[in-house]
């Protein structure tokens, strides 16, 4: 309770900044910072979920290029030394992967981005190399606009699992 009563006393721009790193939308990170003070941990992962859906299609791109490609370490965007280190840990399945595995990876990421013109958004959290390849497979053959909406909630997924490591903090 002490890290949430901290981020609803945070300057806006510190509070935006403290939220990017739990998701790369800059409109996102403004409207949920605008919306504190927050009463509890489900008030705001509520509050971020209503957001999150009422953005544009563009906001949840800028959100996607927060994350390196599974199986690499950097992200397009410019992203807090936190952020990386939990996208890290996320994608830690993938980092012990055989030479074949993340030779496949990197492959079907190729693949994914030339199709949909962005990278592949998976919570990676508790999942091994194999089931995010498989993943990523089995979503190549959704249509953009099905894919979009199947990152979008992953990237919620993310979103969540971050809000509330920020609140351990």
């Amino acid at each position: 309770m002490r890290a949430l009563a901290r981020l609803n006393s945070l300057p806006p721009d510190e509070a935006r900044a403290e939220l990017l790193k739990c998701c790369g939308s800059v409109r996102w990170a403004a409207r949920v910072a605008a919306r504190r003070p927050y009463a509890s941990a489900e008030e705001l992962l509520g509050e971020a979920d209503r957001v999150w859906w009422g953005l544009s299609s563009d906001d949840w791109l800028e959100a996607f290029r927060a994350h390196p490609k599974i199986g690499e370490r950097k992200a397009e965007a410019h992203v807090s030394e936190e952020a990386r280190a939990w996208s890290e840990r996320e994608q830690s399945g993938a980092a012990g992967a055989s030479g074949e595995t993340r030779a496949a990876l990197a492959e079907a990421n190729r693949v994914y981005e030339e199709k949909f013109g962005f990278i592949f958004i998976v919570c990676a959290t508790g999942k091994t190399a194999g089931e995010m390849l498989a993943s990523l497979e089995a979503r190549l053959h959704n249509d953009r606009e099905a894919e979009l909406r199947v990152a979008a909630k992953e990237q919620r997924l993310i979103t969540r699992l971050r809000l509330r490591k920020l609140l351990e903090a």
